[in-house]
């Protein structure tokens, strides 16, 4: 009977490090999203960091990198100042230069785009009958970069299988490490 008592003990010991571990991985996940939020009230902006997804910023941005970004309200955007731009009816922020500044006589600033490597402004890509940008497009301002280190998120897009190993590597890793 006592070998039967030890069974039992291991076996709850096992279940309760599963448990624990289940918790940990709670906690890392419950934790990332807590700093994502944070960066969002810190940075006035609805994603904080953002991952260059074309070539049409080159050579100021390359595909990859990842941009910091900033969107605070008071202050005012300008031309040659790079901004990440949300197009109705399209999901993908876009991340281009400002090109002109339409400023009218009640204070309302509408603005053209541009992407450095394109030949030609944004006209065509926004919205059917939307010839100029406005403020509430804008989901933030490029304030830093880290070259190419978006290529993961990139690669887990272009790859769903490599994501789904991505993530199922790192949930095993989790479950079974013991610290």
């Amino acid at each position: 009977m006592a070998s039967f008592d030890f069974l039992d003990e291991v076996r709850r010991m096992n279940k309760r490090q599963l448990f624990y571990q289940v918790l940990n991985f709670g906690m890392i996940v419950s934790s990332a999203l807590m700093i994502w939020k944070g960066l969002m009230v810190v940075t006035a902006s609805e994603s904080p960091i953002v991952v260059v997804l074309s070539g049409s910023m080159e050579p100021a941005f390359f595909r990859g990198d990842l941009l910091f970004l900033t969107n605070h309200q008071d202050d005012p955007i300008r031309v040659g100042e790079i901004v990440v731009f949300k197009i109705e009816g399209r999901d993908i922020p876009i991340v281009h230069r400002v090109l002109r500044l339409h400023e009218k006589e009640n204070g309302d600033v509408k603005f053209l785009t541009k992407g450095d490597n394109n030949m030609v402004d944004d006209r065509g890509l926004y919205a059917p009958g939307q010839l100029w940008l406005e403020r509430k497009d804008v989901v933030g301002r490029a304030r830093g970069y880290v070259p190419y280190i978006g290529m993961v998120t990139i690669l887990m897009n272009d790859y769903p299988k490599f994501k789904y190993l991505v993530l199922a590597g790192l949930g095993i890793f989790v479950l079974i490490h013991r610290e």
